[in-house]
């Protein structure tokens, strides 16, 4: 079998990007570094990283494996994700302080952000500030980012009031959120966190705030607790309270595991995760987290040829996921041929899948589910 990972194809069909953010020195880079196996620089000093680095990496996803097997198909194509490592910031960033400015401009490009909170004391690594505090450290970025946030929601709220007084109602309305924003933003509360309707996220959209960027927390822990940080580390806990309040999700890896399990082969890395009591690595955690957290689901194809997972958003219609594979299947769809993944396992096969009536033929309205396995019927 070869496994085929055409990156830049990828990149073709799809820009969304996490970007992985941390104040300097709490193990952004190792952990990009084991995602990716890049190399970027991870020295322990501060603003090591100064450019983004890019890096796209697959989605784990174990169901390849099978319908390769199932169709003795000649490469597997998986689904992929694409992580950018940010330079850290420091206090002051959104008044220039540090690499503040740069920071700031980078992350505004991504489409959601991993937060890695360092969660282990080393007395050898450095803290920027001077002492171990999760929550501190998530403040320090949150406070940050509402800053540039509010000076953005400002300049827009001096425009907006002049049309406001030109009798503009809808400019009313748009002043009204606008003032709603504000309050959160000036008490270091992140927007995401203002209720809004469909109409009222898409009057602020081009403003691109930063705090309106869906967002997890890595919780980065030592080597020997990886296995139970999850339960037992008091700061993973305090992490995991205030990321309950966000609506986030808290993954829990040891960039330094995650380093040692990429210099492994496949078989050994199971091996050294077993030892480790763990079912998973914290890289798969979290890329799979990412995928999710950006909206974005998976349908499959399969054949001789090659099995892939494709990537859509969540509420894709099937002409439209036709589109990824080609254009010709979006503009003259006909029918989706579609069988879910679990019944197709349990059939065994395509054709017995079709005798248990369980393959079904959907039209141009069937929204996509993670998982279809899929034949377009086109015609143009």
């Amino acid at each position: 079998m070869e496994v085929f990972k055409d990156k830049v194809e990828y990149l073709l069909m799809s820009n969304l990007e996490v970007g992985i953010v941390g104040l300097p020195n709490v193990g952004k880079s190792t952990l990009f570094n084991a995602i990716t196996k890049a190399g970027a620089e991870a020295a322990n000093y501060p603003f090591c990283t100064i450019e983004p680095n890019v890096g796209v990496v697959d989605v784990p996803d174990q169901r390849l494996d099978v319908l390769c097997k199932m169709n003795s198909a000649k490469k597997v194509i998986p689904a992929a994700i694409r992580f950018v490592d940010i330079a850290g910031l420091v206090k002051g960033a959104a008044q220039g302080e540090g690499l503040g400015n740069k920071f700031l401009s980078h992350i505004r490009q991504v489409d959601a952000v991993a937060q890695v909170v360092r969660c282990f004391n080393d007395e050898n690594i450095t803290h920027v500030e001077g002492s171990l505090d999760p929550l501190r450290d998530i403040e320090i970025i949150n406070t940050e980012l509402c800053l540039a946030d509010l000076e953005s929601v400002e300049k827009r709220m001096e425009r907006t009031q002049k049309m406001v007084k030109s009798g503009d109602k809808k400019a009313k309305v748009e002043m009204e959120l606008l003032e709603r924003i504000r309050a959160v933003l000036e008490e270091a509360v992140p927007a995401r966190r203002v209720e809004m309707n469909d109409d009222e996220k898409l009057m602020i959209r081009d403003l691109n705030l930063l705090t309106l960027k869906p967002a997890l927390f890595v919780a980065n822990v030592a080597e020997d607790e990886v296995a139970t940080a999850d339960n037992d580390n008091p700061y993973v806990q305090k992490v995991k309270a205030y990321a309950k309040e966000e609506g986030a999700e808290v993954v829990v890896v040891s960039a330094k595991v995650e380093s040692e399990i990429a210099e492994l082969g496949d078989e050994d890395a199971k091996e050294f995760l077993a030892e480790l009591g763990l079912e998973q690595s914290g890289l798969d955690k979290l890329i799979k987290a990412s995928f999710k957290l950006l909206g974005l689901i998976t349908f499959l194809t399969a054949g001789v040829q090659e099995v892939r997972a494709w990537t859509i958003t969540e509420g894709t219609k099937a002409p439209e996921a036709g589109g990824k594979i080609h254009s010709d299947i979006e503009r003259g769809f006909i029918r989706a041929e579609i069988v879910s993944y679990d019944d197709l396992i349990a059939a065994g096969s395509q054709n017995a899948a079709k005798e248990k009536g369980q393959v079904r033929l959907e039209g141009k309205e069937y929204i996509m589910k993670d998982g279809d396995v899929t034949y377009f019927r086109f015609n143009v």
